[in-house]
């Protein structure tokens, strides 16, 4: 993939990687996700990238009820002003990888756990 895509920026973007989520996943081996990634840290743009953290914290705290990644980035980037994508997709992702295990949470030092739907259904 990353030899096709080096050609198609060279070919098709004049050696300069494009910033467009059409462009982008225009590209092989380039999803909505890395695009996503692209467009909020390379480029400065809206991007709301739904990783596997993301997809889990979301419908924990009773953002999504939606496991799908496409119709989470739409639902989130619907009620969310787009110069906050990239970094609430980042607190996300962090939450996720610190204190919202797929396994073992730790709902009782989460900062979300009062609005949280899984704390409030799993532990009260």
């Amino acid at each position: 993939h990353l030899v096709a895509a080096a050609r198609k920026i060279t070919e098709l973007h004049n050696g300069n990687v494009p910033d467009t989520m059409e462009e982008l996943t225009g590209l092989d081996g380039v999803g909505r996700k890395s695009a996503n990634v692209l467009l909020g840290d390379a480029f400065g743009k809206p991007g709301f990238p739904v990783d596997t953290h993301v997809k889990r914290v979301a419908g924990r705290i009773g953002i999504t009820a939606s496991d799908d990644p496409v119709k989470i980035e739409k639902e989130v980037c619907r009620c969310l002003e787009p110069e906050y994508w990239s970094n609430f997709s980042h607190l996300l992702i962090a939450l996720g990888r610190q204190i919202c295990h797929a396994g073992k949470t730790e709902c009782g030092i989460c900062p979300l756990a009062e609005v949280c739907t899984f704390n409030k259904k799993n532990n009260n």
